[in-house]
């Protein structure tokens, strides 16, 4: 459509997440958040930088967490049930899955209000951190994004995830 034709759509902020169209998935808003959740699981020095210094902006594993399970229960049931609105394929979704099992075990051994230092110490830590990197990569990819970019702080996401 040329922009001096009419349109009954609504206009609309940016049409981007970083590289990602906003409207690209149905429920783009909950990628946004599982993407950040695993963008900032999967990445030890953000990790050391941001987590462990106590850097303000970027909330904490548990606010991670959160992230990748609040909206899509993906605590209680399979990504694969989300193909298509969520995820574009069932390969993500299993990695999605691997990265959600392998946090969650940590989080309920050690607690969900357990400091960042007591998450990083425990044994499982470097799985499930190459788990959320696995996932993180393939989304990231799949969206046109740099996987290796810097998290982005939550007030971006936020705005992001705004709606109109």
């Amino acid at each position: 459509m040329q922009g001096s034709e009419k349109s009954s759509r609504r206009a609309r902020r940016s049409t981007t997440m970083g590289g990602m169209p906003l409207n690209d998935m149905p429920w783009w808003r909950w990628r946004s958040n599982v993407r950040s959740a695993l963008h900032m699981l999967s990445d030890p020095v953000f990790h050391q930088q941001c987590w462990l210094s106590g850097v303000d902006g970027y909330g904490d594993v548990t606010d991670a967490v959160y992230r990748l399970v609040e909206d899509t229960w993906l605590d209680n049931w399979s990504a694969e049930k989300y193909v298509g609105t969520i995820f574009r394929d069932s390969q993500e979704a299993a990695l999605v899955d691997v990265a959600v099992l392998r946090v969650l075990r940590i989080m309920h051994q050690v607690g969900a209000d357990a400091p960042v230092s007591v998450y990083m110490e425990h044994h499982g830590w470097p799985e499930a951190v190459r788990a959320a990197r696995e996932a993180h990569v393939l989304l990231a990819v799949n969206d046109g994004d740099d996987p290796d970019a810097a998290p982005h702080p939550l007030h971006v996401l936020a705005m992001w995830t705004r709606t109109v």
